[in-house]
């Protein structure tokens, strides 16, 4: 009789452990909201990868900090968790399978080169989990897309931009192209901002294209140079701008460089080479509203350095993830969908975004100057 009695004992201790356990593990759970971040950390661009984990730091630290975020009336942690995708289209791949099926996240901020956000979003739009890419611009990005969003404006406004700049003040004659063929994002702006200007009844006298890796551009350059063309439009990435502009300088062309957002990037020291060109982007410190300066000012100092378009891009989307969450009072990737899809309007740091039944935003765009080795504000473009 006792041994039954220490049986049945032993049993009910092993019951309410296991339903301890499970209590705890249930709230372990649901104690942290996953997010997943894809980002160049290393690769040809890491210096977007840098700046994309920095802000993305920065924002969960700011609402961890507070106890984390509120959903009914309780606190979730973030969990963030960053995956390298070396920029490269296969690393991007295999970085949004192993966010949605190991680490189950609940949304993911980022890849943020079209060119591996374009491949990014359709495994996670099959895979219904939200995605949104904070500095990607080609609208195949987000194009029959219901799970995918975007910060950035996409190209075709910034083609516009850059147009109507050429036109407003070069006056839109004797323009020349030289852009990445292989690249979703330079043969894009490249392509509209060709078909824009032609509209208009401006002239583009050498249309040049390369392929992604190339560092010998002086044949494409002599024929830009033959042509007369009095202004170049590089639509091509930091890493590469430097090089095409100090070997078209070596060849003797005189013309004015104007770019577009991929340029944000390019490093100090070489700032002086590209002394009094242009380039469209998403956001200037030097017209910043007070919610900016504040961000400016908690990245400088975390990081001792001014934030770029890339990382004020990268903690928008977080705030507007953030916001989705909030409003819908979950954060499974179904409820996050819906609350990113019925988004109206979103006050940032790069500016007012208006959602208008799709994932992209419509919003400003400004022109910097490089002006005594800085970025200077220009002007400011609106839709």
């Amino acid at each position: 009789m006792k041994l039954k009695t220490r049986s049945f004992f032993a049993l009910i201790v092993i019951l309410f452990s296991s339903i301890l356990s499970a209590c705890t593990t249930a709230e372990k759970e649901i104690s942290e909201i996953r997010i997943g971040v894809i980002a160049p950390i290393t690769g040809a661009i890491s210096t977007v990868g840098k700046s994309t984990v920095n802000a993305a730091e920065l924002a969960v630290r700011e609402i961890n900090e507070n106890g984390g975020l509120t959903i009914n009336d309780a606190k979730y942690k973030i969990t963030l968790i960053i995956v390298d995708n070396q920029d490269n289209e296969q690393e991007t791949a295999a970085a949004v399978q192993k966010l949605i099926n190991q680490d189950n996240v609940v949304a993911i901020i980022g890849p943020q080169a079209s060119r591996n956000a374009i491949p990014a979003a359709n495994i996670a739009e099959n895979a219904g989990i939200p995605m949104i890419s904070p500095w990607s611009t080609n609208p195949a990005t987000t194009a029959g897309k219901s799970y995918v969003f975007r910060v950035a404006f996409i190209d075709s406004f910034q083609g516009q931009v850059m147009a109507r700049f050429t036109f407003e003040e070069f006056g839109g004659e004797k323009i020349a192209v030289l852009y990445d063929i292989a690249s979703d994002y330079n043969k894009g702006i490249a392509e509209i901002y060709k078909k824009i200007v032609e509209d208009a009844g401006g002239k583009i006298v050498a249309f040049e294209s390369y392929t992604t890796g190339e560092e010998d551009f002086s044949e494409q350059l002599q024929r830009i140079k033959d042509s007369g063309a009095t202004l170049l439009f590089l639509p091509n990435y930091y890493n590469e701008v430097p090089q095409q502009v100090q070997q078209a300088k070596e060849l003797g062309i005189t013309a004015t460089f104007i770019g577009s957002d991929a340029w944000s990037g390019i490093p100090e020291e070489d700032l002086d080479l590209l002394e009094g060109s242009f380039f469209s982007t998403h956001y200037s410190p030097d017209i910043a509203n007070e919610a900016a300066q504040i961000f400016i000012q908690s990245y400088q100092q975390s990081y001792n350095v001014v934030p770029d378009d890339v990382a004020a891009l990268t903690y928008d989307a977080f705030g507007l993830l953030f916001q989705a969450i909030q409003t819908q009072d979950e954060a499974n990737p179904e409820a996050i969908r819906a609350g990113l899809a019925a988004t109206e309007a979103y006050s940032g740091i790069t500016g007012t975004m208006e959602y208008r039944g799709t994932g992209d935003p419509i919003k400003s765009a400004v022109i910097l100057k490089i002006e005594n080795g800085q970025f200077v504000f220009y002007k400011q473009a609106s839709p």
